[in-house]
């Protein structure tokens, strides 16, 4: 009495494989799952959610000798400004957060925080586009940039330099290790200007507890690729 039911569910099974293979041609290979170095933030331009942060400071004489007719705050005679904080700015794994909030900047910060930035401009810009996406306060904010900026240690070399020198990345980034226990080689990031000929910034990464991290992959491959020549150049200071 089962067989006629038997005999219609493996013809229904024989006729879903096909199918079903079908299908999956169609659909494609299942996507291999991306790999990262560290959990991945996945709200964007959210305040506070973000994976770690970048210190980001400009080498001045390489700033001055493209933009001193411009910024003369910066570059005008006798600043001799070397490694200047350009911004501390919230990264995912890959991107970055931007204008989270319409927060506008409160003035009072450059007179709390006087010389944080080379310029006045900088300081509306930053909190603007990055600063609004840490989750912190302006006081906090402008606090934590103040702290790591102070933290990281300028190896002898760059400070400041009366003279122009030529070094590696590699060489750049020991000197950085040495004069910072507790960063390693991939917490440093410079990055090049004029197709790698010279050093124009150096990014310095921190985990969101402003302890030394380490810069992700992306941030890596774009320092690798901005500084591709064998050496470069240090503009002196000027």
């Amino acid at each position: 009495m089962f067989k006629p039911l038997i005999a219609g569910l493996l013809l229904t099974s024989v006729l879903l494989v096909p199918q079903a293979a079908d299908a999956r041609r169609k659909s494609g290979p299942n996507p291999r799952p991306q790999k990262t170095d560290r959990p991945q933030t996945t709200d964007r331009n959210v305040p506070g959610k973000f994976d770690y942060y970048v210190l980001a400071l400009s080498w001045s004489p390489d700033y001055c000798a493209a933009k001193g007719a411009q910024d003369p705050q910066q570059c005008g005679e006798g600043r001799k400004l070397g490694f200047v904080l350009h911004g501390l700015w919230p990264q995912y794994n890959q991107g970055w957060p931007q204008n989270c909030t319409t927060e506008a900047f409160d003035p009072k910060m450059m007179q709390q925080f006087p010389d944080l930035y080379p310029s006045k401009k900088l300081y509306t810009h930053e909190w603007e586009k990055h600063g609004t996406c840490s989750g912190l306060s302006q006081p906090e904010y402008h606090t934590l940039s103040q702290t790591l900026k102070t933290n990281v240690a300028i190896p002898a070399a760059y400070s400041p330099p009366a003279k122009p020198f030529r070094t590696t990345v590699a060489n750049l980034k020991q000197e950085f290790v040495q004069a910072n226990p507790g960063m390693s080689s991939d917490s440093v990031a410079p990055t090049c200007s004029g197709s790698g000929r010279f050093l124009q910034e150096v990014m310095v990464c921190h985990g969101k507890d402003g302890q030394p991290g380490t810069c992700s992959a992306e941030v890596l491959n774009k320092s690798s690729r901005s500084c591709g020549q064998k050496d470069l150049l240090v503009r002196s200071v000027r």
